[in-house]
C-alpha cells in the first residue's frame, strides 16, 4: 500500500480549521511556543476531535505522522 505525503494546508482543512497560507501562520503565531513537554495532542486549543484525531495519527504512523510531526515542528519554535 503506498503512503500518501500531506502538506500542512491539507491537514488543517482535515481538522476544519481555515488552510490558507495566512491563516495558518496567524494560527502557529497564535499558540506558539508550544512547552517542550506538553504533547502536540494534548494542546488546549484542540477540540477533543482534533485531539484526537492527531493522537491517533501518530500513535499509528499514519499517512497524517509526517504532516503532523512538522506542525509540531513549527509550534515549538518561535521566529
Amino acid at each position: 500500500m503506498e503512503s500518501q505525503t500531506h502538506s500542512i494546508a491539507n491537514l488543517f482543512a482535515q481538522l476544519g480549521l481555515p488552510s490558507e497560507a495566512a491563516a495558518i501562520d496567524a494560527f502557529i503565531d497564535a499558540h506558539s511556543p508550544l512547552p517542550h513537554e506538553l504533547r502536540l495532542a494534548d494542546a488546549p486549543f484542540w477540540t477533543p476531535a482534533q485531539a484526537h484525531f492527531l493522537k491517533t495519527e501518530l500513535d499509528e504512523d499514519a499517512d497524517w505522522s509526517a504532516v503532523i510531526d512538522t506542525l509540531d515542528a513549527r509550534l515549538r519554535h518561535r521566529a
